[in-house]
């Protein structure tokens, strides 16, 4: 799986898990390059508080366009250090 925003490439694995429809990718597999922290957290009832990172490619923002559990519920243990997108961001197997 790829995920891609603005042409560019911020993350490939073949390993992603799949929760709710959503793609999480190893944290291992993102580009570093391209995101940075936000202050922004939502939580969710079943996988615990979201973190957030803005997307950075070029001088285009994508803000809170990935989002990770960096203490997940053990229901949601799966997705631990895995890093999942929205906001344009076109996940997808090519």
């Amino acid at each position: 799986m790829k995920a891609i925003w603005n042409g560019t490439t911020l993350a490939q694995s073949d390993t992603t898990v799949v929760v709710e429809g959503n793609h999480y990718f190893p944290k291992a597999s993102i580009r570093a390059e391209y995101f940075r922290k936000s202050d922004t957290h939502t939580t969710c009832p079943w996988k615990g508080e979201a973190s957030y990172y803005d997307i950075v490619v070029g001088d285009q923002i994508n803000k809170d366009a990935a989002w990770y559990y960096p203490d997940p519920s053990d229901a949601a243990k799966q997705i631990k250090d895995h890093v999942a997108f929205w906001k344009g961001v076109r996940v997808t197997a090519e």
